[in-house]
């Protein structure tokens, strides 16, 4: 193999690619990159086994071949080398290693052999359907907060992606929820989701189709089917399988009888709350809201270090109401919230409370309470 590619283009791809490895790994192969070129193009594959990720870029192919370097040093090898300059890579197939060439700099990489590299072969994808890029991130960006992080929950380790909303307004609808807090965002539907299974898309897999996404103004391309997910943003395309277990019935956690509505501004309440909880123990975190009309007293108190009370006007009319929050979740939840208006709707200081952006009644979002 020999080939000859642009430094930055290289660095680019190598980027999206190598964070898919595991530094650690007990299999070698899996430490590795592979590297192809034919047909003037360069691609550069990396997996963990659940998850996989291809790159394809332009170079000038003088030999076709392909082979596998340690995907973390290639990254940095290429890192260091200078901007602008034109790298070949090089392998001869006697001699079990590549070199990388740029300018004066010159460096030899052992190889694994391309046939011992696993593919995470797809199989046939029953739905697909293309999104805009800006959606997909938004969705993610609203959701991914809620995911737990509780491995023996593991149906709850990811955003669960399925066709929601009314005959009226189909959504494609995401939801995680970690049992304390939960999110639900809604998209409108796009043509060829109607009759998708509900997949739940791992954690890692979220995380990383959220870091390849630079241009908001393209469109992505999602295929699936039961067992797997396969995302195409422009030359990359991410394939992962999907978590096997059924998510639960998020339906039932939402209130629909919550009849004490507080109408708050989103930045004096999370500015408010975040002041308060600067007192809370890091354990408990808890802050309590003291309702009455037209005016809310946030307070916190830790036997350790003293305590803290804030006052606010708001818009509220009902009975009063003490409830507690983890303060850390409703300043996430505060932040998911894109309007300047939040509105919080309570039942009693032992029910789950929605929480709304006034404005954007696509996403909505459930946080059971604390004592306090």
């Amino acid at each position: 193999m020999k080939v000859t590619v642009e430094r930055a283009q290289l660095l680019k791809s190598l980027g999206h690619v190598h964070r898919v490895v595991e530094r650690r790994n007990t299999i070698p192969i899996l430490g590795n990159v592979l590297v192809r070129a034919e047909n003037a193009r360069l691609s550069l594959r990396a997996t963990d086994l659940d998850l996989e990720v291809t790159e394809t870029l332009a170079a000038e192919t003088a030999t076709a071949g392909a082979t596998t370097v340690p995907a973390h040093m290639f990254y940095d090898i290429v890192r260091k080398l200078p901007d602008g300059s034109q790298i070949v890579l090089e392998s001869d197939g006697e001699r079990a290693v590549l070199a990388i060439r740029a300018g004066r700099s010159k460096f030899t990489l052992q190889t694994l052999p391309e046939s011992d590299f696993p593919d995470l072969a797809a199989g046939d994808m029953t739905h697909a359907f293309g999104v805009p890029a800006k959606d997909i991130k938004s969705l993610i960006d609203r959701t991914q907060f809620a995911i737990s992080t509780e491995e023996t929950r593991y149906y709850l380790n990811g955003i669960y992606l399925h066709a929601g909303g009314t005959a009226k307004q189909p959504s494609l609808r995401a939801v995680a929820t970690d049992g304390h807090r939960l999110a639900q965002v809604d998209l409108p539907q796009p043509a060829g989701a109607a009759e998708m299974p509900g997949v739940i898309v791992p954690r890692k897999t979220v995380g990383e189709v959220q870091r390849l996404i630079e241009d908001n103004d393209s469109e992505i391309r999602i295929e699936l089917s039961q067992g797997k997910i396969r995302f195409t943003l422009g030359q990359v395309v991410l394939t992962s399988k999907l978590i096997d277990g059924t998510f639960p019935d998020y339906g039932r956690v939402i209130p629909q009888n919550n009849d004490k509505e507080l109408i708050v501004d989103k930045a004096d309440f999370a500015a408010a709350v975040d002041r308060v909880s600067t007192i809370s123990s890091e354990r408990g975190r808890a802050v309590k809201l003291a309702l009455s009309p037209g005016r809310l007293v946030l307070s916190v108190t830790n036997p350790d270090s003293g305590s803290a009370t804030e006052e606010l006007e708001v818009e509220y009319a009902a009975d009063a109401l003490d409830i507690g929050f983890n303060s850390r979740y409703l300043l996430d939840i505060a932040a998911q919230i894109e309007g300047e208006v939040a509105v919080l709707r309570l039942a009693d200081p032992g029910s789950p409370t929605l929480i709304q952006d006034r404005d954007n009644r696509n996403a909505l979002y459930v946080l059971m309470p604390m004592r306090v």
